[in-house]
């Protein structure tokens, strides 16, 4: 990889070093409180893109906060970088590990769906719609047990790709300021993408920008959530025809491929009404299927970390700027 040695691992071991140290923090600290989650990079670009993107203000307005916030976030923990590894290179591996780990978030969005099942198992829907609207935008207040399942799946294949796959992705291409780079513009992207309320021409760039970075991912993961159907009692070729069929249903371009593909594997049908549906109903949609889609999950994240794990060998033996 040809960048700078502060930006990128010198070698594969500190790939895998980076890598590890990212999910250790993540499972034993999945949840940012007080300080953690002040300075966490997610919670000061959100805050600072809803203060510069106003709404009813222009596309320019959009461009230059999307510029501002991520430039601002990129020089900052660059600069971190660069002064830790003139410190010594552990101090630079601790550091890109907190920033993949701020990038890439897996353990609380497989608990928030395991808990949404098992108050569906327990038939306490009030609760289970509590565990829903943490990972929901839409209102779930008034949704049945279906519906409810519904969205804590659809939500499930979508934050997969967002909050995990895709920050692995360019971790691997570009260092941890690529996972970050991702996770900003997502995060841009719910602060200000809305095409209602005022935020349509500003919010516009952030979308697209999202967009853009998602877009190899979300197939990417769509594909192998398809592969790894056999493994939870799904069909390849069922899981494949959902996929190809449901994917452009959805208002989003990427996060028709996850779930659409996520529906598949299940054999459900994911649908918001009035607005998309996803899939053939072949099995009921209750917390057995909810389970079933944490375990898919669960195994595609495995999947890629094997996947970026090769693909940072294979980029880490290519010369690099010192």
């Amino acid at each position: 990889m040809i960048l700078p040695d502060f930006l990128y691992p010198r070698d594969f071991t500190e790939f895998l070093l980076v890598l590890a140290l990212a999910h250790l923090g993540d499972a034993v600290y999945p949840f940012h409180r007080g300080v953690a989650l002040t300075l966490h990079p997610v919670h000061t670009s959100y805050v600072l893109a809803v203060k510069l993107g106003r709404r009813y203000s222009s596309k320019l307005r959009g461009v230059l906060t999307w510029l501002a916030v991520v430039l601002l976030h990129l020089a900052t923990y660059g600069l971190a970088l660069y002064l830790a590894s003139r410190a010594h290179r552990l101090a630079w591996v601790a550091v890109s590990a907190y920033v993949l780990k701020t990038s890439a978030s897996l353990r609380l969005l497989l608990d928030t769906v395991r808990r949404c099942a098992e108050c569906l198992a327990l038939g306490d829907l009030d609760r289970a719609r509590f565990w829903a609207q943490q990972i929901v935008r839409r209102d779930v207040s008034r949704l049945d047990e279906e519906h409810v399942a519904s969205a804590a799946v659809e939500s499930l294949a979508e934050s997969l790709v967002d909050g995990y796959t895709s920050p692995l992705l360019y971790y691997a291409l570009l260092g941890p300021l690529g996972a970050l780079l991702q996770r900003l513009a997502n995060t841009l992207d719910g602060a200000l993408g809305f095409k209602y309320g005022g935020y349509e021409d500003v919010g516009w760039f952030s979308a697209k920008a999202d967009t853009v970075l998602n877009y190899i991912p979300a197939r990417l993961t769509a594909l192998t959530l398809v592969l790894l159907a056999p493994l939870v009692g799904g069909d390849v070729h069922h899981a494949y025809r959902t996929w190809a069929r449901f994917s452009g249903s959805t208002e989003s371009v990427n996060a028709g491929h996850p779930m659409s593909a996520m529906a598949g594997v299940l054999g459900v049908r994911l649908e918001k009404v009035g607005h998309y549906s996803l899939g053939e109903p072949l099995r009921r949609l209750d917390h057995r299927a909810v389970r079933d889609g944490v375990r898919v999950a669960l195994l595609c994240s495995a999947a890629w970390l094997l996947l970026v794990s090769a693909l940072g060998y294979l980029l880490g033996s290519y010369p690099r700027t010192r």
